[in-house]
């Protein structure tokens, strides 16, 4: 297949290890240089043959640099783990909308460059697939670049837990226009939700009964400053509805992110509690706690994602693709257990 061509919607942390994880990838020649990938090969593509051809974000210090610069530009605060050369991608001003909160003013210096026309630029990059990395509470934002995506013709794919594939009224726009469509809100290549539903399904099949059970997270980058301020309770109900989902009777379920702490930088910190009874009523608590870095936890899910979408755009499949949205997003349009995402995913790239 020719390169994927994928445009970015903000070049923050999840969008300089996209990238640098390209680069660090397409160097790979042997079995162990592909270490960290969950599918070094899918459907015949490999990271290196997505292409980054054009990107959006409002901060000042990114608006009109190469997007190799702009990746390691302030606030951006994800591990530098290669250098990328000149990509010859210049980063377009889009519209602010509601793509800056009130707690995360003061991090980001708004560009008072002009809007760009987004759906020509993506049009003259000859994008086919539209990558949406805004902050969690930029909805309006989110709506606008996906409508800009149907007017140029390419895929969207919702990184974020705004509603959008899992809304039937923006799903059915892009099935009429024949434009594949997944989401909401990427998972983790180990995320801390991904890990609790392992953990309660390993102990529901073991005979254990979950009485009670909580995850909260705490992390520090402009990510966890925006959730704060503004998707909390949104967080909260999507990863609460996916812990609970892994479990076959409903019981007390809370997830969600509890706290923002400036000097995490962009590692996040989950604490689990699970409480239980086994054999005979016996008692039995796990408390444990879990570290990792946001922005390269991304890359791996969304390599595959990409490249799945870019299966779909030689299917001509359009709509909301429950296989992959399944696969890798904690709010799909249609929840399914671990195994069966993973069964029905490996089938839609078969």
């Amino acid at each position: 297949m020719p390169k994927i061509r994928v445009a970015l919607i903000g070049v923050g942390n999840c969008a300089s290890s996209f990238i640098q994880g390209i680069q660090y990838y397409s160097s790979a020649s042997k079995p162990e240089d592909n270490l960290g990938l969950r599918n070094p090969t899918l459907a015949g593509l490999l990271p290196k043959d997505i292409e980054v051809v054009a990107a959006f974000d409002v901060d000042a210090r990114k608006v009109g640099l190469d997007l190799a610069e702009a990746i390691f530009a302030k606030p951006n605060n994800a591990p530098k783990v290669c250098d990328v050369p000149k990509l010859s991608v210049k980063v377009a001003k889009g519209p602010l909308l509601d793509g800056v909160g009130e707690s995360t003013k003061a991090l980001v210096e708004v560009s008072a460059e002009a809007d760009a026309n987004v759906a020509q630029i993506l049009i003259s990059a000859h994008a086919e697939i539209v990558i949406n990395l805004l902050p969690s509470g930029a909805s309006n934002a989110t709506r606008f670049y996906a409508m800009q995506a149907i007017a140029a013709g390419c895929a969207f794919i919702n990184a974020t837990p705004n509603f959008v594939a899992s809304e039937p009224s923006i799903a059915a726009q892009f099935e009429d226009a024949e434009l594949p469509l997944v989401g909401d809100d990427l998972v983790d290549q180990i995320g801390s939700t991904a890990l609790h539903k392992t953990l309660l399904k390993l102990l529901s099949e073991s005979g254990v009964h979950i009485n009670e059970t909580y995850q909260l997270d705490v992390g520090g980058g402009t990510e966890s400053v925006d959730t704060m301020d503004r998707t909390r309770d949104t967080k909260r109900i999507i990863k609460t509805q996916s812990v609970a989902s892994a479990l076959p009777y409903e019981t007390q379920v809370v997830a969600g992110s509890t706290d923002y702490v400036d000097f995490l930088q962009n590692k996040r910190d989950s604490y689990f509690w699970i409480s239980g009874t086994y054999f005979c009523n016996t008692p039995l608590k796990i408390d444990l706690k879990f570290q990792t870095t946001d922005a390269p936890n991304a890359g791996s899910v969304l390599f595959d994602v990409v490249r799945a979408v870019k299966v779909a755009l030689t299917k001509k499949q359009g709509g909301a693709l429950e296989a992959v949205c399944a696969y890798g997003f904690k709010r799909p349009p249609k929840m399914l257990p671990l195994e069966v995402a993973e069964a029905e995913f490996k089938k839609f790239v078969a």
